[in-house]
């Protein structure tokens, strides 16, 4: 019975943050699952067949996530920061430099990634848990680390079967 009771708890709370999520965004191309508490701006793009367990889009800027997207929860996406080159004040004055990030498809993000602003993902990137990304990572990479480096690639030959196929999770 309580089995019965937290199934039914954790689908409407899917339902629930998954409509939440299509109200909000700009567009979204086929089927999004939001599983946790999640924040998406207006300025949001999602692809198909994305999955969510806790993210937060802060900011001005645009935000385009490609399809087949998954990430772990603590997932946080700043599109704007402070103007710390500011002439005016310290430690910056009250202006926003705004910029996109782009996440290409086939990605997955572990818990708790911070992404700046102006940052793309390359398709089929994969990013470790902890990190913080602050310059692009190209496609087919596994990235980690505070600020995320490259330390390792996928093999793109058995990627490229598996996409063609129609293999996607």
């Amino acid at each position: 019975m309580l089995k019965s009771i937290k199934k039914t708890r954790n689908k409407l709370k899917k339902f629930y943050w998954t409509a939440k999520a299509k109200k909000k965004v700009k567009q979204y191309n086929g089927e999004i699952h939001v599983n946790g508490k999640s924040y998406f701006s207006s300025k949001t793009t999602l692809g198909n067949n994305v999955h969510f367990n806790g993210i937060k889009v802060i900011g001005n800027g645009k935000v385009s996530i490609g399809d087949n997207f998954h990430s772990g929860w603590g997932v946080v996406l700043l599109t704007h920061y402070h103007n710390y080159k500011s002439k005016q004040s310290i430690p910056y004055d009250n202006t926003y430099i705004v910029r996109d990030i782009i996440i290409e498809d086939n990605v997955w993000f572990g818990i708790n990634i911070t992404v700046m602003a102006g940052v793309t993902i390359g398709e089929g990137a994969i990013i470790q848990a902890g990190s913080v990304v602050v310059n692009d990572i190209p496609a087919y990479s596994i990235a980690g680390g505070h600020p995320a480096k490259v330390f390792s690639k996928r093999d793109v030959e058995s990627y490229q079967i598996l996409k063609n196929e129609g293999k996607f999770f």
